[in-house]
């Protein structure tokens, strides 16, 4: 399966393995008893009778299963499979993330799965494997957004139907780790997103980009990736 839809499953099966939201049953079911004190920690076995919900990482997307049947391995396939079934029913164009990492040879972000399980100062106290999965889908996609623009004339407002992928495949020599640096054609210093938009005004001759847009924002995400591994040293020519 796809690997933005394929996170999406994970998603699923992690949110069944988590805790699950009983629905109430019958009238008149009572909690069960809490143990004793020094009684050794055990499993609660299924209420008979009740059903449990799971919820997709959508928060909107549920499904619902009889709750002795929920943590087998071949029942969790089955949820996680019914959940992203609905999920792409409602959103047909999902796998257009995808399709981008293929057509242009997009490098994947930094592999955060070792950080599940620690803090993170005052924003997390406890990494899950959920935000793992959220930092990576948000980033590419933003990524991945920046590739779409830059491979368009269309969505550059090239004149002449230019993109600047014609002369920079797969975003080669764009050198972002360079920047800041002087750069002749400005007669200054220039940041990233400056030379980004003298390209657009004069080789693609599109429309310039106001330095804080989306598409400014995806197209330094996309041209930056591209660039996974190299040292930064601003200034270097």
């Amino acid at each position: 399966m796809r690997t933005v839809i394929g996170s999406l499953v994970a998603l699923a099966l992690l949110a069944l393995l988590a805790l699950t939201v009983p629905r109430a049953g019958a009238e008149g079911d009572q909690p069960a008893a809490a143990p004793a004190a020094n009684a050794p920690a055990a499993a609660a076995p299924a209420a008979a009778g009740k059903d449990i919900e799971v919820k997709l990482c959508d928060n909107h997307t549920t499904t619902t299963v009889p709750a002795d049947q929920a943590r087998t391995a071949e029942n969790g396939a089955k949820i996680a499979q019914s959940l992203m079934a609905q999920w792409l029913e409602k959103n047909p164009e999902s796998g257009w993330v995808q399709e981008e990492l293929e057509k242009h040879e997009m490098k994947m972000p930094a592999d955060n799965s070792g950080l599940v399980g620690r803090g993170q100062g005052a924003t997390y106290a406890a990494i899950s494997a959920e935000d793992v999965l959220v930092w990576k889908n948000e980033t590419v996609k933003l990524a991945a957004e920046g590739s779409t623009i830059f491979h368009s004339g269309d969505k550059l407002k090239s004149q002449i139907a230019v993109s600047c992928d014609m002369c920079h495949p797969h975003a080669a020599n764009t050198h972002p780790e360079t920047y800041p640096k002087f750069q002749p054609q400005l007669g200054r210093v220039a940041l990233l997103r400056d030379m980004i938009n003298w390209c657009i005004e004069h080789p693609v001759r599109g429309e310039k980009l106001e330095a804080d847009s989306p598409n400014m924002r995806a197209l330094e995400a996309y041209i930056i990736a591209q660039r996974k591994g190299a040292v930064m040293d601003y200034g270097r020519r």
